[in-house]
C-alpha cells in the first residue's frame, strides 16, 4: 500500500482531536433563554496558518474550516454515519457511491455539484498537489468520478478499503471559485458551510457571518437559530481564556491545564469533561538515532513510572489509556493494557549495558565514543503538565544514565521539526483521528522527509496485520486493527501514556463538541449567561 508523499503534523490533527459526541456546554441550568442574532466568541489556542482544507492537518485549523466548510456525510451522537450533503449511498467493497442534495449551494451563491466533490478528492489524491491528508483523512489511491446529471458521485478504491463510507466524514468540500483558484483558500474560505469567513488577521482572530439559507446540515441541522457572527479569537495563554471567560469577554473555550478548575468552579459557567485524544510519545528510529536499536527503546521505556506520568501529563484528569482512536472508536477493545513495557528501573539498565550502552564518567551513558543523548521536543500549548511530564522524563531518563535536552516549542514549529528538520529523537505528540485506517501513512511506509512516516517505524507485524485488515469491511477487520494497534506498544514503537481530558465551558452560550471540536450548528446564544 503506498504511503502519503507529503508529512504532517499528527498531533492536533482535526478530524480528530477528541471528544464525546452529543455533549453540550454552555449556560445549561435551564435560566438563559436562546437569543436569535448576536455575536458568539469562543477561543483558539494557536492561528490555523492556510486554510485551504486541501493542506489542514492541525486540529486548531479544522475547527476554523468547520465553519464555512460540509462534508459528505456526518456523525449522529451514537457513532452512526448520518446524511450530511449526502442524502444516501450504496457502498461496496471498493467504492461507495453518494447521491446530494440538490438544495446545497457555497456561499458565493454556486450550486453544488457532484464534479466539485470530485474535484476535491481528486486534488487531494494528484501528487503535485502535496497534500499532507492524502493517505490519512483521503485514502491512497483513492478517486472520484462525477455525474452531475445523476447528481452522484463515487468514490473508488485500488482495493476493498474498511472505511470507505466513514472516511467522507473527513473531507471538508470545497465548492463555487475555490475551485478553480484554491491559492484564493490560503486566507479565505469558499465553502457550503452554515458560515462565510469576513475577516482573518493571523494571530488574533477569525471572525464569520451565518448563512441563514443554510438548512443541509448533518441531521438535518440549519442556519436558523445561530448566532448572526461568530468569532474565533487566538488565545494561547490557557490563563488569559480562563480570565476573558470569567468576565464574560468569551463565550466558549476549552481547558487542559490547571486554570480548568478555576473556571468550573466560576458561578454562571457551566461545564462538561470531555475525553480529548492521548498523551503520548514517539522514538525516533532513524539509522543514527540510539532508539533506532528496540532494546533500547523498550529499556526507556522501562526506565519511565507511567502511571505517575500519567497524573503529571494530565494534571490529575487524565484517564488510562486504552487505545489509539478516539471515540466513539469503530473497533472497540482495550489495546493498551498488558502490551505497554512495564517499568522497571533494574531491567533498563542491565538492558542499555546489554546493548553496549555503557555508563561513563559523568554518569552518560557511552557507546562506541558517542554519548547516549536524546533530544525531547514537545509542545508548548499543551498546559503546563506536559511541561512538567516533559520535565519528569528527562529525570527519569537522566537516572538511567541518559542525556536529555528539552524543548518546548509552538505547534507551527512542531509541524515543522516533524516535516522537516527531523531535528528530535523523542516527542511528546498527542493523537487525534477517528478511524485506525488514519494511522498507516504516519507508522509506517516511506519515512520522512520523503514520507509521512515521521518516527521513521518499521513494524512489519504491524504492516502485516493492517494490510490483512486493510481489505476486510470494517467490522469483520476489527480484532485485525486492535491486534496491529497493541503491536506498536510492544515494540515501544510509541508510549501511549494517558487519555486526556478537557474542560469545555461556556458562558452566556450553549454548544456542543464532537470529535474535540466545536459543532458550529449546536451554536446557540443565550440570556442570562
Amino acid at each position: 500500500m503506498r504511503k502519503p508523499a507529503a508529512l504532517v503534523a499528527l498531533a492536533l490533527l482535526a478530524a480528530a482531536c477528541g471528544g464525546t459526541a452529543g455533549t453540550e456546554t454552555g449556560t445549561g441550568s435551564g435560566t438563559g433563554a436562546p437569543v436569535t442574532g448576536g455575536t458568539f466568541s469562543f477561543a483558539i489556542s494557536a492561528d490555523p496558518g492556510v486554510l485551504d482544507p486541501a493542506m489542514g492537518v492541525l486540529s486548531v485549523t479544522n475547527q476554523v474550516l468547520a465553519f464555512a466548510y460540509d462534508t459528505l456525510v456526518g456523525v449522529g451522537a451514537d457513532g452512526r454515519i448520518v446524511p450530511g450533503l449526502a442524502e444516501k449511498w450504496q457502498v461496496k467493497p471498493d467504492s461507495v457511491t453518494f447521491t446530494l442534495r440538490k438544495d446545497a449551494t457555497c456561499s458565493d451563491g454556486a450550486k453544488l455539484t457532484p464534479s466539485d466533490v470530485a474535484e476535491n478528492v481528486n486534488h487531494i489524491a494528484d501528487p503535485a498537489t502535496k497534500s499532507p491528508i492524502y493517505g490519512v483523512l483521503v485514502p491512497t489511491g483513492m478517486k472520484a468520478k462525477a455525474d452531475d446529471a445523476a447528481g452522484t458521485v463515487t468514490l473508488s478504491t485500488p482495493e476493498p478499503f474498511s472505511f470507505i463510507l466513514e472516511s467522507a466524514e473527513q473531507m471538508y468540500i470545497v465548492c463555487g471559485k475555490g475551485v478553480e483558484d484554491r491559492s484564493a483558500l490560503a486566507h479565505a474560505t469558499s465553502g457550503s458551510g452554515p458560515y462565510r469567513l469576513t475577516e482573518s488577521v493571523s494571530g488574533d482572530h477569525y471572525t464569520f457571518k451565518v448563512r441563514r439559507e443554510y438548512v443541509w446540515g448533518p441531521g438535518g441541522a440549519t442556519a436558523k437559530n445561530l448566532p448572526e457572527t461568530v468569532t474565533l479569537k487566538v488565545v494561547p495563554n490557557e490563563q488569559t481564556a480562563a480570565n476573558l471567560l470569567v468576565a464574560g469577554t468569551l463565550n466558549g473555550a476549552t481547558f487542559y491545564g490547571p486554570d480548568r478548575a478555576r473556571v468550573a468552579a466560576t458561578p454562571g459557567v457551566v461545564k462538561n469533561v470531555l475525553p480529548f485524544g492521548n498523551g503520548q510519545f514517539f522514538y525516533h528510529q532513524g539509522d543514527d538515532r540510539p532508539a533506532h536499536d528496540p532494546a533500547v527503546r523498550k529499556a526507556l521505556t522501562q526506565a519511565v513510572n507511567l502511571k505517575e506520568l500519567a497524573g503529571i501529563a494530565a494534571s490529575g484528569t487524565g484517564r488510562p489509556a486504552t487505545g489509539l482512536v478516539l471515540d466513539p472508536r469503530p473497533c472497540q477493545g482495550d489495546t493498551v493494557t498488558g502490551h505497554v513495557p512495564a517499568n522497571d528501573p533494574a531491567a533498563a539498565a542491565a538492558a542499555l549495558d546489554a546493548a553496549g550502552w555503557r555508563a561513563g564518567a559523568d554518569g552518560v551513558r557511552v557507546k562506541d565514543g558517542k554519548r547516549l543523548t536524546l533530544r525531547f521536543v514537545y509542545p508548548t500549548t499543551r498546559g503546563s503538565g506536559v511541561q512538567a511530564a516533559a520535565e519528569y522524563l528527562g529525570a527519569a531518563w537522566k537516572k538511567a544514565g541518559v542525556e536529555v535536552k528539552l524543548n518546548g516549542i509552538i505547534d507551527a514549529k512542531l509541524a515543522e521539526s516533524l516535516n522537516v528538520t527531523q531535528d528530535w529523537d523523542a516527542i511528546w505528540l498527542p493523537i487525534a483521528v477517528t478511524l485506525p485506517s488514519q494511522l498507516v501513512g504516519f507508522l509506517s511506509g516511506p519515512a520522512a522527509p520523503k514520507g509521512a512516516n515521521f518516527a521513521h517505524l518499521t513494524n512489519s507485524r504491524y504492516t502485516s496485520l493492517v494490510a490483512q485488515a486493510s481489505g476486510k469491511p470494517a467490522a469483520e477487520g476489527c480484532k485485525l486493527w486492535l491486534e496491529a494497534e497493541s503491536a506498536l506498544f510492544e515494540n515501544a514503537d510509541l508510549v501511549p501514556v494517558v487519555e486526556n481530558t478537557v474542560l469545555a465551558a461556556g458562558k452566556g452560550g450553549t454548544f456542543r463538541m464532537m470529535a474535540g471540536g466545536v459543532v458550529p450548528t449546536s451554536i446557540r446564544l443565550t440570556r442570562g449567561g
